[in-house]
């Protein structure tokens, strides 16, 4: 694959280089030959990368535009965008605070034909697509849409980090038939079309969001905007997806995330938390956490199911609604911050004796980071001390000082009194 490193099927290769359509170009090509690029956050702090470099052990760090550039060059005619053998390797946040490689394994190629075909069959990947990528490309969704896209033979426009001026330009002059977004952007765009007038949305056939929840009235100004049948929400994680919703279906339901995608079965345990039951193609571990990855999964009578400890509430209809993200997870911007890896960051201060994270209501980003700290460091001394440490959107926006944190009678803090009393 490249003329600077030997690869083998099964090595892993990290990409710290922003989007492009050459990167996605990459990633199914390092897939179609067995290796498993590992897309993460260019914004990642040296103390946040030395943690994912020991967990995936990488063959090779493409870390320069001159080596993306030659890497896809040099890419035998064979693997260049061929079938991909499996799932690039994202990785995850735990609530142990070590953020933990999701690992899909090689798969056979009648797995990895299921596994695209799946995608293609639901979203309608055609070669007449024209993907606009507006979310960054190491997160697994708006990957996932790029690269089929290419493999259906169509093309992406990546313009670059999000500017809700450029996008609505690269609409007009672009004609983008998909696109996926976090609820966070069509806020911003709905803010600037506001003051610069609505553009030709016709060329849409698709617009699909995830990653946090959608407030109502930008949901139902969603459907009004683009053409009729074309806006999805999905729910899912790095690990895997779980369902699919038109909007449509969202207006005579509100507030569900839609049903099983198929291929897949839903369901609850007594606690309340969402199982889902997937193909042979869509199982996972997590590289070198081989406790953890057992409590991911369960067999039953229709095949392995896995859950990523969220809880909802099903319909007789099968409809899923979500009653809460995993215990403490904070989703700003469709990015998910497990509080326990901020603390641990910032308990390195000498100015902190304790501290909790946790998320509160924001009317932009979904939920922002906030932190209650006691000691004798000042907001100013832990803003620049989490930048050295910390990629931004861990960063709390908010800190506030207590003489004590609230704790339950076991010692664990109770996150949702410190969050009780504030708002966006």
């Amino acid at each position: 694959m490249s003329e600077h490193v030997d690869m083998r099927p099964g090595d892993r290769v990290l990409l710290l280089q922003p989007g492009s359509a050459a990167y996605v170009d990459l990633v199914i090509s390092l897939l179609a030959a067995g290796i498993f690029p590992v897309p993460l956050d260019t914004r990642l702090t040296e103390p946040e990368l030395a943690g994912i470099v020991e967990d995936v052990d990488p063959r090779l760090v493409v870390d320069s535009p001159d080596l993306l550039a030659s890497m896809v060059e040099h890419t035998p005619e064979r693997f260049r965008l061929g079938l991909p053998l499996g799932r690039p390797m994202h990785v995850t946040s735990g609530t142990t605070g070590r953020p933990k490689p999701v690992d899909s394994g090689t798969l056979a190629v009648a797995g990895a034909e299921a596994l695209l075909a799946e995608e293609c069959e639901l979203w309608g990947f055609t070669a007449t697509d024209v993907n606009l990528v507006i979310s960054p490309l190491h997160h697994s969704a708006p990957l996932r849409f790029a690269m089929g896209t290419l493999l259906a033979g169509g093309r992406l426009v990546v313009p670059g980090a999000f500017d809700a001026a450029r996008v609505t330009d690269v609409i007009g002059t672009e004609r983008p038939t998909t696109m996926f977004c976090v609820p966070a952007h069509l806020q911003r765009l709905f803010a600037h079309w506001d003051d610069v007038g609505v553009p030709d949305l016709s060329s849409f056939r698709l617009v699909a969001h995830a990653g946090a929840p959608c407030p109502p009235s930008i949901k139902r100004r969603l459907v009004e905007l683009f053409p009729d049948g074309s806006t999805w929400e999905f729910y899912g994680s790095t690990e895997g997806q779980f369902t699919a919703c038109r909007s449509e279906e969202w207006l005579a339901r509100p507030g569900t995330v839609g049903r099983a995608r198929p291929g897949r079965r839903l369901f609850l345990d007594d606690d309340g938390h969402i199982w889902c039951v997937v193909p042979e193609h869509a199982r996972f571990t997590y590289r070198g956490a081989p406790d953890k990855s057992a409590a991911a999964w369960r067999d039953t009578p229709d095949g392995p199911a896995f859950t990523v400890g969220d809880l909802g509430r099903l319909d007789d209809d099968g409809y899923l609604w979500l009653d809460g993200r995993r215990e403490d997870l904070i989703i700003t911007g469709g990015v998910n911050v497990y509080p326990v890896e901020v603390e641990n960051a910032l308990r390195e201060h000498p100015g902190i004796d304790d501290i909790a994270v946790y998320g509160v209501p924001d009317d932009r980003w979904g939920q922002r980071v906030c932190a209650a700290v006691v000691g004798t460091a000042s907001a100013e001394e832990l803003d620049a001390f989490a930048r050295t440490r910390l990629a931004p959107p861990k960063r709390p926006k908010d800190y506030s000082f207590l003489s004590d944190l609230p704790r339950t009678a076991t010692g664990k803090v109770r996150r949702t009194d410190l969050g009780a009393n504030e708002s966006s």
